[in-house]
């Protein structure tokens, strides 16, 4: 790791699902020579791609997991994360862009800019990562570069520029024309590692020129020096590199690159721009908050030399030896032996072993330096945290968490899965912010949250492989509420008598619906016929009864108690006496006031496509929701509405197919409002099928 700084690039692979990532990425480490055969994604030869390391990935041909790796290209250190496509994985590809300084944007060359595409642009924005796009697949039907570049400009707002212009496409796809150097590159040999530059074929000269012409007017924006050059007709490569690199870095500019990874056409070049375009450590601004001086900004220095070391934990995963916890170093130097400070929890670690990763493989290394990333071993630490010299007290801006917006109910099948699915949740849990697990107080079902259905799929089918755990999944039960719809009166009299003293207390009064209110207590006794120390001993008696009703065994809420007479005994009076008395009395009542089923109600909004509305509103209005607005902003029209929860199982899905996967929706908790009579009608007859089979 003596590499200057300079010459450090960390970026990420990013894309919608089978832009063809993972294969680009597989190409980039045969032509840096890391790996010395090329595997196929879907693993038909046994092997599968390199950075699809876990046997689910493999099996399925997608990544699930994001990849770290490093090569070395013309004297120019890549470290490269390789991310999943899914949106039920969009959290691996959020830690990723927050610990990168550039990436590469792939775009298939017949899909063009993607839903998917949509979701990792505006990650990108949001931790302002510089970017240059690859668009891949020109080899296939119905390829067309100037289409993407058109969608990348009116669809995602990038000021796109080509690079290159391609040399025939689908089946006659040869190569590309340089637009820097005017030269044309075809890709020869068994895997297209020999790269031949010629003259630009006479069809093409015309247009190659034209967009040269283009690619110089985008670039002379932001350099006068160019501006210059270009007047003067006197133009160098370094000269135009230096300006692209500028805009580049501000990201005012994208520039595009292209080829088909699969077919080994393109990739160098592409290199070749990622060394020349993208920033290095030390043009990237980075500032942590100082703890000790009322959080006020620090600019760290991605600067090795420097003795005050700051890190973070972008990634926790549980491997063979232990935990182990990616980190990106931005100042400083983080040897093996240091003693850090994990600022959150305001302890201190020593480190052990450090390592470097590829892919499942792992490089024992004494020191991780700024601007690198590595991996730590045996330190308990959440991801997201800051690690710094135990002299200052530093911490990063922490990562943007998506709520979950699926559960399931999930039960073990016998006592060992249920040790182990035990084991497994709380390490899911720790290892992905997304993964939320509880056990429902209501219902007692250990209940999974997560970004989508396959999200949670993967995770049930790693619990099976990996801890063997065996599960059954089923719809969470929703947290249905009773309630009373009218007034009810009350005269109940408990007595005991079991020899010796007894038992005795009677309370009169009514129980009638309140709103905004749980449950109210009202006391209405003259004259002492309760005595009133036994009143507090009436009311948790009343208040017990609410946790659990006669119909379906959920909590009652709205009901105002109050009593107005009673008597009591001079011996036999006592507060369990009362407590009875208040039982019996509310059952007496409960059954006289109407009872009904409350169902938990919630507020979605779904952001869609403007020409997907009419679809949407139907998902919408099918689950018994009230359409309460719809707003148009631009393309994007948001629908909002109101919804049972026991109607929104399953519906990510059902909106992803019905709008391309293009929709995205959000849902929070608003009210409860009373179920439809045939609704409550079959719950309670489900409640009661249940009692018998528990009997």
């Amino acid at each position: 790791m003596n590499i200057d700084i300079q010459s450090v690039r960390n970026i990420g692979i990013s894309a919608h699902i089978d832009s063809g990532k993972t294969t680009l990425t597989e190409r980039i480490l045969f032509y840096t020579k890391r790996i010395h055969t090329i595997h196929d994604v879907k693993g038909k030869d046994g092997f599968g791609a390199t950075m699809d390391s876990m046997e689910l990935e493999k099996e399925r041909g997608i990544t699930i997991a994001s990849a770290a790796t490093s090569c070395q290209w013309n004297k120019h250190e890549i470290n490269i994360i390789d991310t999943p496509g899914h949106v039920d994985f969009t959290m691996e590809v959020e830690r990723a862009l927050r610990v990168l300084d550039g990436a590469v944007l792939v775009l298939c060359a017949v899909g063009g800019v993607q839903s998917q595409s949509i979701t990792v642009d505006q990650q990108m924005k949001r931790y302002q990562v510089p970017c240059i796009a690859f668009i891949n697949k020109c080899d296939r039907v119905g390829a067309n570069p100037e289409r993407v570049i058109r969608q990348l400009s009116e669809r995602l707002g990038h000021n796109a520029v080509a690079m290159q212009i391609p040399i025939g496409l689908e089946a006659d796809y040869e190569g590309v024309v340089d637009l820097v150097s005017m030269r044309a590159v075809y890709f020869e040999g068994v895997n297209g590692e020999i790269l031949r530059t010629e003259d630009i074929p006479e069809d093409l000269v015309v247009v190659a020129s034209k967009k040269r012409e283009a690619l110089i007017d985008a670039a002379s924006m932001y350099s006068d020096e160019l501006t210059e050059a270009a007047l003067e007709e006197s133009v160098t490569e370094e000269l135009l590199i230096d300006a692209l690199r500028k805009a580049t870095l501000t990201r005012e500019l994208t520039p595009v690159f292209m080829g088909s990874a699969y077919k080994n056409k393109g990739v160098q070049p592409l290199l070749d721009g990622v060394t020349r375009l993208l920033p290095c450590p030390l043009d990237v601004k980075t500032e942590a908050l100082d703890l000790e001086n009322e959080e006020k900004p620090v600019e760290l220095v991605a600067d090795p030399k420097v003795p005050t070391m700051v890190a973070l934990a972008f990634k926790l995963e549980d491997g063979q030896y232990g935990q182990l916890t990616y980190i990106r170093v931005y100042q400083g130097t983080l040897g093996k032996g240091d003693t850090i400070l994990n600022v959150r929890t305001g302890k201190k670690v020593k480190v052990g072993r450090l390592v470097r990763m590829h892919a499942n493989q792992m490089e024992e290394i004494s020191a991780i330096p700024a601007g690198y990333i590595g991996a730590l071993f045996g330190i308990d630490c959440a991801s997201g945290d800051t690690f710094c010299s135990p002299n200052v007290n530093y911490t990063m801006t922490s990562m943007f968490v998506p709520e979950p917006v699926i559960s399931l109910a999930i039960k073990a099948l016998d006592q060992k899965s249920e040790a182990n699915m035990s084991k497994a949740l709380n390490r899911f849990a720790k290892e992905d912010p997304t993964f939320k697990t509880f056990v429902s107080e209501e219902t007692h079902d250990t209940v999974i949250s997560g970004m989508g259905e396959l999200h949670l799929e993967v995770y049930i089918e790693r619990m099976r492989r990996e801890y063997n755990a065996h599960v059954t999944t089923g719809m969470p039960r929703v947290a249905y509420r009773e309630t009373i719809t009218r007034r009810a009166d009350f005269n109940y009299t408990h007595k005991k008598q079991t020899g010796g003293a007894g038992q005795f207390g009677r309370l009169a009064g009514f129980i009638e619906p309140v709103a905004d209110e749980d449950f109210v207590f009202d006391n209405r006794i003259t004259g002492g016929s309760v005595p009133t120390q036994y009143i507090p001993a009436c009311e948790k008696g009343f208040q017990k009864c609410m946790s659990k009703g006669p119909l379906l065994e959920f909590p009652i809420t709205g009901v105002k108690v109050t009593i107005n007479d009673g008597a009591s005994h001079s011996v036999d009076s006592s507060e369990m006496a009362f407590q009875a008395a208040a039982r019996g009395a509310f059952l007496e009542a409960y059954h006289k006031a109407a009872p009904v089923i409350q169902e938990p109600i919630m507020k979605v909004v779904v952001e869609s496509p403007t020409e997907f509305q009419g679809a949407v509103m139907g998902t919408l209005n099918q689950r018994r929701g009230i359409i309460v607005g719809t707003q148009d902003e631009g393309p994007i029209c948001v629908i909002e509405a109101q919804v049972p929860l026991s109607e929104m199982f399953g519906y990510s899905t059902v909106l992803r197919s019905a709008t391309q996967g293009k929709a995205q929706f959000t849902m929070e908790f608003l009210t409860y409002r009373q179920a439809p009579k045939s609704i409550a009608d079959e719950l309670i007859k489900k409640a009661g099928e249940e009692k018998k089979n528990v009997a």
